[in-house]
């Protein structure tokens, strides 16, 4: 008897042990998960399905690199759904240090509605930010923001705070929570019940979740370090818009420290695009943070083949004998002979356009605007010395349009701006001097083809040979 009970005290310890030691396991792992003991962390999400999930997946390594480099005090975390590239997440984790979190796509219960936009489909995975409970507080970022300096004392924050840039609704870009299941669980809940979405995005959800934030108080950070409740409004200053700056050319927001900036505003407008420098001035600001922290050499290899070819090309169009590249045509009608006059000028035209508009979309987006813009300038010489070469065209009339795009490059680069309406009207005061140069090269085109064409420079007979025109030897 006494026995029996012996081996039912040895299992019934063994048993004790195994809970323990599950017990154990399962706070290393929640320990892991949450950082080593860290209680805050910076979020961002990745989704896939638009057409720019590499620029967004660029802008967020460059995001979270530029937060180590800061020295923040918090782990960083990625939220990213089930479908993005598993070659993504390896890189974020063991090249960027980010702790990434893969969850399933919240299904949009706004699709039908009518203002509802495709690009903002996946947008309420934000909520998931609710679930990391592992963490204190968690500042949830969108990819668009640009640090200039840490901002750890927003963890100091309550349950929820938000920053107006809309005078009446805040901006989601940035926003700092209290994680918590029954919050989470509740907002899907609500979103099943079909809670009130004037957008159909995340941003409308949470300011229809949170719809008293207007009258809460501004956030001040505690002298002691002490995390505060409730909900507060951010200070304009970890949310300053980009527009602002570029009414004045330079940052003037009283309202908190000037610490984060946003770019809210047209896609094909955020600051990771080559483009986005100098035509928007902050550009390049984002460009120096990706170069001293992510560098280009994703793009690199993209750039100098192209560099090549359109060298290529030039030297090619160079050597090449303008005879060979004539058309030829058998007499016809005087009838027939105008329409096909008229469709040479067409193409001729429509030739020039193509050359400025291909290499433009050729260049990797996500290149340093110092990169980019030198880059697309050469593409576009390359293909025009082409049209030059068919259509035996003289070669400054042709460049007009180009050299006017690399003045205009000049004049929104120039620096010593007093503020940006001056920038504004310098810049379309450029623009009406350039019109007339540009149309007159149009002109000379056109009359330089028709000459051609009068002379029959293009279009000899069928088995005669006819001698090259002064312009031909020219050429």
């Amino acid at each position: 008897m006494r026995r029996e009970m012996d081996e039912r005290w040895e299992r019934r310890l063994r048993r004790a042990v195994v809970v323990v030691v599950l017990v154990l396991a399962l706070a290393a792992a929640t320990v892991a998960e949450g950082g080593g003991g860290r209680r805050h962390a910076y979020a961002a999400m990745m989704y896939m399905g638009t057409p720019r999930d590499y620029e967004f997946y660029v802008a967020t390594r460059v995001m979270m690199r530029s937060l180590t480099r800061l020295g923040v005090d918090a782990d960083l975390v990625v939220i990213a759904s089930s479908d993005v590239p598993l070659q993504w997440v390896q890189t974020l984790k063991e090249a960027d240090g980010v702790k990434v979190v893969t969850v399933a796509n919240l299904k949009n219960p706004y699709e039908k509605q009518g203002n509802f936009n495709t690009r903002f489909k996946l947008t309420l995975n934000k909520l998931y930010a609710w679930s990391l409970v592992s963490y204190d507080r968690v500042v949830m970022l969108d990819s668009d923001n640009l640090f200039l300096q840490r901002t750890d004392e927003l963890f100091q924050c309550g349950k929820f705070c938000a920053a107006f840039i809309n005078p009446c609704i805040f901006h989601t870009g940035l926003f700092v929570l209290e994680p918590s299941m029954v919050v989470f669980k509740d907002m899907l809940h609500e979103l099943e019940m079909g809670r009130k979405n004037p957008d159909g995005a995340d941003q409308g959800f949470l300011v229809s979740y949170f719809p008293d934030l207007l009258d809460r108080p501004m956030f001040h950070p505690p002298a002691n370090g002490s995390k505060l409740d409730g909900t507060y409004r951010l200070p304009l200053g970890y949310q300053m818009d980009a527009s602002y700056y570029y009414l004045k050319l330079r940052w003037n927001v009283p309202c908190g420290p000037n610490s984060v900036i946003t770019f809210p505003s047209l896609p094909w407008l955020k600051p990771w695009y080559w483009w986005s420098w100098p035509i928007l001035p902050l550009g390049l600001q984002w460009h120096e943070q990706r170069r001293s922290s992510l560098g280009y050499g994703a793009e690199a290899p993209a750039m100098l083949i192209q560099a090549a070819i359109y060298l290529g090309i030039m030297v090619v169009t160079r050597l090449a004998r303008p005879g060979l590249l004539r058309l030829c045509y058998s007499r016809r009608s005087e009838k027939s002979i105008s329409f096909l006059h008229i469709m040479v000028k067409v193409a001729a035209l429509w030739s020039i356009f193509v050359a400025h508009v291909v290499p433009f979309f050729l260049v990797p987006r996500t290149v340093h605007p110092l990169l980019g813009w030198p880059l697309y300038l050469l593409g576009a010489a390359a293909l025009c010395s082409i049209v030059t070469g068919v259509f035996l065209l003289p070669a400054l009339p042709v460049l007009a349009l180009l050299l006017a795009i690399s003045g205009s490059l000049f004049v929104m680069a120039f620096p010593w701006y007093s503020d940006g309406i001056t920038r504004v009207l310098v810049l379309l005061g450029y623009a009406f001097c350039c019109a007339p140069v540009v149309w007159a090269s149009l002109a000379r085109v056109v009359s330089a083809l028709h000459s051609l064409l009068e002379r029959e420079a293009f279009f000899p007979r069928l088995g005669e040979s006819t001698p090259l025109s002064e312009s031909s030897k020219a050429y």
